[in-house]
């Protein structure tokens, strides 16, 4: 499996987000810069993570987004399916009750992608974004508050 950028981007938007909003709502300007991604690809990400409930926005002059859960209500497996869909590796119609394969009874290798999918969704699905957020922020010894941006 390869995520692709969407899910790696939007990932670091989401720690980002984190560090950054638990006092006052965070911009998409000043986390495009932190974290050098280009403002119009984060919105699209921000806008799918909003419509999976992840991110709310906040109207008005002090406006921009925080987090709609808290950190530790947060899986990065979340995280990833709202930018990504699926994070299954192998489609295999022989675990799927809505589809027939007609190798099913004596195909053995389905129990391989069944254990393979199993075991990534339970890993991304047990990591949450407070353990990140901790993380990031024992590392770099971030202090929560939001980058000023030059307006446009």
């Amino acid at each position: 499996m390869k995520l692709s950028t969407k899910g790696r981007y939007g990932l670091r938007a989401m720690i980002d987000l984190a560090l950054y909003s638990e006092k006052d709502p965070v911009s998409i300007c000043s986390i495009a810069e932190r974290q050098a991604i280009s403002e119009s690809y984060l919105e699209q990400l921000v806008a799918k993570l909003k419509k999976a409930g992840l991110v709310k926005s906040i109207r008005g002059a002090q406006g921009g987004y925080v987090l709609a859960k808290p950190t530790a209500d947060i899986s990065v497996g979340d995280i990833l399916r709202a930018l990504e869909g699926s994070l299954d590796p192998v489609e295999c119609m022989g675990f799927d009750e809505e589809h027939v394969c007609s190798g099913s009874d004596i195909c053995v290798t389905k129990h391989v992608w069944k254990r393979i999918n199993d075991s990534i969704n339970q890993t991304v699905d047990e990591m949450k974004l407070k353990e990140l957020v901790d993380e990031s922020r024992q590392v770099r010894g971030i202090e929560p508050t939001d980058a000023s941006c030059s307006q446009k």
